[in-house]
């Protein structure tokens, strides 16, 4: 085997065994809320005491991120990705004073708050349905209903469609 292998076989051990840097929270490519758990939502208010900044394990969108002081603790909250949160009105800044509601998770041993609604004044940022898909990600197609006019018959006997020569 040629050291350039051994190097990169070990390189991909390393990587699996240590964790993947998708473990980070954020909506997975169907858009679906990977950590989000409606079970544990709360609402927390506060100073924001670090400045949005959008972060990202390499390879993975820019998520936007911020941290807020409340009057028991200090936690991170994760708001969307970068190109979705640059697009609202609403824009949050330091010393800003803000109400978050969310689900709070634990990610590396630390809570962190997922965000689904910011207010700030009467300023309302909504990142997430109340389910926790987020609304940065594609509408889910309505099911495929059976058109008027056609019959489904029972255990894939076929579909009969009036008019159509070849009726199953």
């Amino acid at each position: 085997m040629k050291k350039s292998s051994i190097f990169i076989l070990a390189g991909l051990i390393c990587f699996l065994l240590t964790g993947t840097p998708w473990a980070q929270p954020q909506g997975d490519a169907e858009g679906k809320a990977a950590l989000y758990d409606p079970k544990t939502v709360e609402t927390i208010s506060g100073l924001v005491v670090a400045a949005p900044v959008p972060s990202s394990p390499e390879g993975m969108p820019d998520r936007v991120r911020l941290t807020v002081k409340t009057d028991k603790e200090t936690i991170p909250v994760f708001l969307g990705p970068s190109w979705f949160i640059e697009k609202q009105e609403m824009k949050i800044s330091a010393l800003d004073q803000i109400q978050v509601t969310g689900s709070r998770i634990m990610v590396r041993g630390k809570p962190v708050i997922l965000a689904a609604e910011v207010k700030k004044g009467d300023q309302v940022l909504k990142l997430r349905d109340e389910s926790g898909a987020p609304l940065w990600s594609a509408p889910k197609r309505p099911s495929r209903a059976i058109p008027p006019g056609r019959e489904v018959y029972p255990q894939g006997q076929g579909l009969y469609w009036p008019g159509r020569k070849d009726n199953r």
